[in-house]
Parts: structure tokens; sequence; C-alpha cells
């Protein structure tokens, strides 16, 4: 079994799963698969009571990555006060490119879903899909907020929050 590449990655390490979000290192363990034996990384993700266990070979070739700087959350938090780019293609076509930008890690990309998909109170309301995708995207964006900053969600959500409603004024 050869190894790749190894990671950077420790226990106790907070890291982006590019399917989940933020999620904390707890363990690396040694399993045996079909005969092999794996390295792998032990992930909780507590606000979603699940844990992922990602072959250590595998974890930056499937997108895992570090959290992002604070510089990064900065330019993300920035994005949110652009105006919202709404393509006018079919909303399928739509919620399927919002999917992918929500399940690809990418802090930036998932602030532009959270951008284009934010609704003031004098706006139309929103569909299901619609909001669903939103509060996807708005969850993934505070939690890694929450991470970087050092703050619990609730304050990660607060500053989130003032910056949507500066962009409104």
């Amino acid at each position: 079994m050869s190894k790749t590449k190894k990671t950077d990655f420790r226990p106790n390490d907070f890291v982006v799963y590019p399917a989940h979000g933020v999620g904390r290192i707890i363990d690396v363990e040694e399993q045996e698969i079909a005969g092999i034996k794996l390295e792998l990384f032990v992930i909780s993700f507590e606000k979603d009571k699940m844990t992922l266990r990602v072959p250590t070979h595998k974890a930056t070739e499937i997108g895992m990555r570090q959290l992002s700087s604070p510089d990064l959350v900065s330019k993300a938090l920035e994005t949110l006060k652009g105006k919202a780019k709404t393509k006018r293609a079919m909303w399928s076509r739509r919620a399927q490119e919002y999917e992918q930008k929500i399940n690809s890690g990418d802090l930036m990309a998932i602030a532009e879903v959270v951008r284009d998909l934010h609704r003031t109170d004098d706006q139309r309301e929103q569909s299901y899909s619609e909001r669903q995708l939103y509060e996807a995207a708005l969850d993934r964006l505070t939690r890694e907020v929450a991470a970087v900053s050092g703050v619990d969600e609730a304050g990660a959500q607060k500053r989130v929050d003032e910056v949507l409603l500066t962009r409104a004024a």
C-alpha cells in the first residue's frame, strides 16, 4: 500500500470536508479493510451527530482542507455585501449549480450562494427548495466563520446577519 501524500492534519484540528462542512479530527486510527491496512482520520461533525472515517492518503485528493484563513473569511463576508447575481437559467439548473458550490467546500463559493439566495423582508418569499439551499449554505458559512474566529455559532451567525443587513440598507 503506497502512501501518496502525507497530509498535515492532526487530531483536534478543525477541517473542512467538502460534502459535510466543518468537523474536528478526533483520532487517527488503523483498520484492516478487505485485507488491506488503512490509516484513517476519524472526523466528528458534532452538530450533525456524525462520525466520518477518511483514508489519510486520500484526504487532500477528495478535497478535505484546513480551515480558511481569517483573510479569506473577511473576503467571504465582503462577498455577502455584493449584489446578488442570478442567472436567467431554469431553477433546476441553478439549484444544481448552487448545490455544487455548497458541496465544493470552497468558502467563497458558499458565500456567493448565500449572497445570491438571501432575501430581505421586502422581497418575494423563497420557495421551499430555495430556502433549503440558502439554509445549507448559511450553515456551512457560519460554521466555518465560527471555527476560524473562535466564537460560537450564534456569534458567527450574528456577524453574518450584520453583514447581510448592511447590504440590504
